[in-house]
């Protein structure tokens, strides 16, 4: 009887990290920071019907990089569970840090038990109806880790030299033009330019309606770049 062939865990964990990573790398970076009056998430995408950003709830918005079929997949399941719970309880109980847990599980998972892992990295975003202060961005990983930013957050492609550009750069309390600016500055480098058609972006942002998310683009979108 033959020798049954044998790998390390540790190599295997490697192995399936690796290869999540690579497969993110190859994608566009998207970068979400808090502003005067809410949350503005930025992300390079030339397509006008493959989104990037979306919302999942009143006052939640959600962001993938990474293999788009896969993170859309993450979009719906967080859209039915946010619906569901929104039903069954109430609308105020629906929140991002329950969220991001149950997407942690998802990507925990299938990192742990499936041949291949998930090439993405997602961002639950939400905002207080009241108080800046309250803003939370949530950054999901492949393999289920999450952390937490309460100033801005960058996702997928050379994000470590795109966060070095964001924070040389970046004030708290900034209206949504001159973070805008900032964010679309970061995400070009210093070799190229970025326009209005190159970006999807979206904002949520703090007021009287119950919905917060909204598309900024078009015109306005020109405008404020």
């Amino acid at each position: 009887m033959s020798q049954p062939f044998y790998v390390a865990p540790e190599q295997v964990m490697k192995d399936r990290a690796d290869y999540a990573r690579k497969g993110i790398a190859r994608g566009r970076s998207l970068v979400a920071s808090t502003y005067a009056d809410g949350v503005v998430i930025c992300a390079e995408n030339t397509s006008n019907t493959l989104r990037k950003i979306s919302e999942i709830y009143d006052r939640i918005g959600f962001g993938g990089v990474g293999k788009y079929n896969e993170f859309d997949q993450l979009r719906i399941a967080g859209i039915r569970h946010a619906d569901l719970k929104g039903f069954n309880y109430s609308r105020a109980d629906v929140d991002a840090r329950s969220l991001a847990n149950q997407y942690a599980n998802m990507l925990g998972q299938v990192f742990t038990h499936e041949m291949k892992p998930m090439e993405v990295e997602i961002l639950v975003a939400e905002i207080d109806e009241e108080d800046a202060a309250g803003d939370q961005l949530f950054h999901i990983l492949y393999d289920g880790s999450v952390t937490d930013h309460t100033d801005h957050v960058v996702l997928g492609g050379d994000s470590e030299a795109i966060r070095e550009r964001v924070v040389s750069n970046w004030k708290a309390g900034s209206d949504l033009g001159s973070m805008l600016k900032v964010l679309t500055s970061a995400l070009a480098g210093d070799d190229r330019q970025l326009a209005a058609d190159d970006l999807e972006v979206a904002v949520l942002a703090r007021g009287e309606h119950r919905r917060c998310f909204r598309r900024v683009e078009g015109d306005e979108l020109s405008a404020l770049l």
